[in-house]
């Protein structure tokens, strides 16, 4: 029985391409989803300064396209917290393409280009977020709340960069030993 465990085991591990999540990488999955909501919650009485765009990006690089299983948990798990509102359906576009994009350049070492990315996604966030009232209230409702935002922007785009500069080589350290026992990209 054991033996037949073990070989089934190493043909998972083997098999790198597979769709399939398998309890492992379902377990580095819930823990990835936990750290985002902690993070965002443990922060929130800041005023856009949040750890979500620097795990979301860490965690693509690290551990590819399935972190998008995370994502889109978190984001379910924001509406259980807070409830449902336009934001929901902002947040379904935002931390996914924020995903796709990090994964575009997963190559990339450099501790000062990840704090420009993550710079630049903070300062277009409400940029963002106005594509929703494009189709709410139209370019001019857009336009607006996208101005009224952007000291908001400002503070999320510069917090993002300081905290990808200082936590990019440690976190990432720590991500590289978590990915050499768990997930497949």
């Amino acid at each position: 029985m054991a033996m037949n465990l073990n070989w089934y085991m190493k043909r998972i591990r083997k098999n790198k391409f597979s769709k399939k999540l398998d309890v492992r990488e379902i377990a580095y999955l819930g823990m990835m989803t936990a750290t985002l909501e902690g993070a965002k919650i443990a922060l929130s009485f800041l005023p856009n300064i949040e750890l979500v765009s620097f795990f979301i990006i860490l965690y693509a690089v690290c551990f590819g396209k399935k972190v998008l299983y995370a994502v889109f948990t978190f984001v379910g798990i924001e509406c259980m917290v807070w409830g449902m509102g336009v934001w929901v359906f902002m947040y379904l576009y935002i931390w996914p393409l924020l995903c796709l994009l990090a994964l575009q350049f997963k190559r990339q070492k450099s501790a000062i280009l990840w704090a420009v990315f993550s710079g630049i996604f903070g300062l277009t966030f409400g940029a963002l977020c106005s594509l929703i009232y494009l189709g709410i209230g139209g370019p001019k409702m857009a336009f607006t709340w996208w101005i009224a935002g952007i000291p908001y922007d400002i503070i999320h785009g510069l917090s993002n960069f300081v905290l990808m500069l200082i936590l990019y080589h440690p976190v990432s350290h720590i991500l590289q030993k978590i990915k050499m026992y768990g997930i497949n990209e």
